[in-house]
C-alpha cells in the first residue's frame, strides 16, 4: 500500500504536469490565431495577383501557352510536417496522404524527388521506403516563412532547369477551426489551365480594364512567380496552423486525463490518511484500555478503618 508521504509526491508531479500542459496548451492557441492572420493577410495579395494574371491574359488575346508537362514521368513533391512531436497524428496524417497522391501520379520512387519540411515527416516517408533529397527545418514564427519560401523557390528553380521536372505537387494540412485541420494537394506546376481559363473569362469589375507596356510574357512569368509564393507561404502557415491545432487537440486530451489521475491520487491520499487516523486512534483506544486493565488487575485500593482496642491497650 502508497504511504502518505509517496501520494504527495505523486499528486506534486501531476499538478506540476498539469501546469506545463496548461501553458502548451495557451502557447498553441496563441499560435493558431498568428498563422490564421498570415493565411488572412494573404487572401488581398492573391486577389491583387489574380486580376494582373487577368489583365495580362486578357490583353494576350489567346497567344498564351501553358506550362507542359515534362516527357519523362519525374515528380517533385513538397511534404509539410513537423520537427517537434507532441501534435498527435498530424505527421502520420500528411505522410500517408503524400504517399497515396504520389502512387496515384504513377510515379516510380526512382523517379520521385521529395522536399520534407519538417525532420519528423521525413523519418516517415523514408521508413516507407521514399528517398528524401532534403529536409527542411518549419520555421519558428511567420517572420521565419518569408525565408524559407524563398529557399524553396530556388530548390523549384532547379529542379525545373536542371533536373527537368516541370510536375510539382504540394502536400499539407488545411488548417479549418479550433483544433481541426484536414490533408491537401496543392498542384503547384504546372499551373491548372482550368483555372486560367476561368481567370481569362471572369469580369472585369470595372469598365476599362488596365494596359501595360512590358512584354506580356515578362509580366506573366513574374505574376506565375508571385502565385508560386502565395502557394508556398499559405502552405507553410496553414501547415504550423494545423501543427498547434493538432497539439491543442493533444494538450486538451492531455490535460482531462491528467485531471482524472489527480482526482483518483486525491481519493487514494483521502483514504489513506482517514485510514491512518483511524490507526492511531484505535491505538490510542488500545493503549488507554490496557493501562485501565494493568490497573484493575495489581494495584488494589487499600481500606482504611478505626483500629479495635487490643488486649492491654488502653482505650482513650
Amino acid at each position: 500500500m502508497q504511504t502518505i508521504e509517496s501520494l504527495k509526491r505523486k499528486i506534486q508531479s501531476a499538478q506540476d504536469l498539469l501546469g506545463v500542459v496548461k501553458t502548451m496548451k495557451a502557447l498553441a492557441a496563441v499560435s493558431i490565431r498568428q498563422y490564421q492572420k498570415a493565411v488572412e493577410s494573404l487572401a488581398e495579395y492573391n486577389r491583387t495577383v489574380e486580376m494582373g494574371l487577368q489583365v495580362v491574359l486578357k490583353r494576350s488575346r489567346g497567344s498564351f501557352a501553358p506550362l507542359r508537362a515534362s516527357a519523362g514521368k519525374r515528380l517533385g513533391v513538397i511534404v509539410f510536417g513537423s520537427d517537434q512531436g507532441l501534435c498527435g497524428q498530424l505527421n502520420n496524417l500528411i505522410a500517408a496522404h503524400a504517399i497515396e497522391g504520389i502512387r496515384a501520379q504513377d510515379v516510380t520512387k526512382e523517379h520521385c524527388i521529395i522536399i520534407a519540411v519538417g525532420v519528423r515527416v521525413a523519418d516517415i516517408l523514408e521508413d516507407a521506403g521514399y528517398r528524401v533529397l532534403e529536409v527542411l527545418s518549419t520555421p519558428g514564427s511567420t517572420g521565419g516563412i518569408t525565408p524559407m519560401v524563398q529557399d524553396i523557390t530556388t530548390l523549384l528553380e532547379d529542379w525545373r532547369f536542371k533536373r527537368q521536372i516541370e510536375n510539382m505537387v504540394l502536400y499539407y494540412n488545411e488548417y479549418l477551426s479550433g483544433a481541426n485541420y484536414r490533408p491537401k494537394t496543392l498542384k503547384l506546376l504546372p499551373v491548372d489551365r482550368e483555372w486560367l481559363k476561368n481567370l481569362e473569362k471572369r469580369k472585369w469589375e470595372s469598365r476599362t480594364i488596365p494596359t501595360f507596356t512590358l512584354d506580356w510574357e515578362t509580366i506573366f512569368r513574374a505574376l506565375i512567380r508571385e502565385y508560386l509564393f502565395v502557394s508556398l507561404y499559405r502552405a507553410f502557415a496553414d501547415s504550423l496552423a494545423s501543427e498547434n491545432a493538432s497539439r491543442l487537440a493533444a494538450m486538451q486530451s492531455a490535460e482531462k486525463n491528467i485531471e482524472e489521475r489527480l482526482e483518483e491520487l486525491f481519493g487514494q491520499f483521502h483514504r489513506q490518511r482517514q485510514s491512518t487516523i483511524t490507526e492511531e486512534l484505535l491505538d490510542i483506544v488500545s493503549g488507554f484500555e490496557a493501562l485501565g486493565g494493568a490497573e484493575q488487575e495489581g494495584l488494589q485500593p487499600v481500606k482504611r478503618g478505626r483500629p479495635q482496642a487490643g488486649r492491654g491497650q488502653p482505650i482513650g
